[in-house]
């Protein structure tokens, strides 16, 4: 998948955000899900959209499309804060992480587990390095 993916529209993000939390899912499941009443030929063609956009993938399942996430929201959700960081901040995650504390974004504790899932990740990436 293409690391740039497309934005997305309200209704495609609400239906994104639903196939990432009950997927994979079918047409009709999402329409019965959505808060609002929508066809399901329009759910459908949200979700034909969002395989377009590289979101989404479907298998059939007799006459069924059954559709799931290309990636998992937080791949994707990191994806997007790259671009951000790129954009706004040269490539300096720092910079935005100081920002978001500066402007009460993070408060201690968001900071601590932060800063243990850092650490974490330290370690795991250092056995792999091994």
């Amino acid at each position: 998948m293409d690391d740039r993916l497309p934005e997305l529209g309200d209704l495609e993000r609400e239906v994104m955000q639903l196939v990432w939390a009950h997927g994979p899912v079918t047409a009709e499941v999402v329409r019965e899900r959505l808060p609002r009443r929508l066809k399901e030929s329009t759910v459908r063609t949200v979700l034909r959209r969002l395989e377009e956009k590289g979101y989404a993938r479907h298998t059939v399942d007799g006459r069924t499309y059954v559709y799931q996430a290309v990636e998992p929201r937080a791949r994707v959700a990191a994806k997007a804060v790259q671009r951000i960081v790129d954009w706004f901040c040269n490539g300096s995650i720092e910079e935005v992480l100081v920002g978001m504390v500066d402007n009460a974004m993070l408060d201690q504790q968001q900071l601590r587990t932060l800063a243990d899932q850092v650490a974490k990740a330290k370690k795991v990436r250092g056995v792999k390095k091994e």
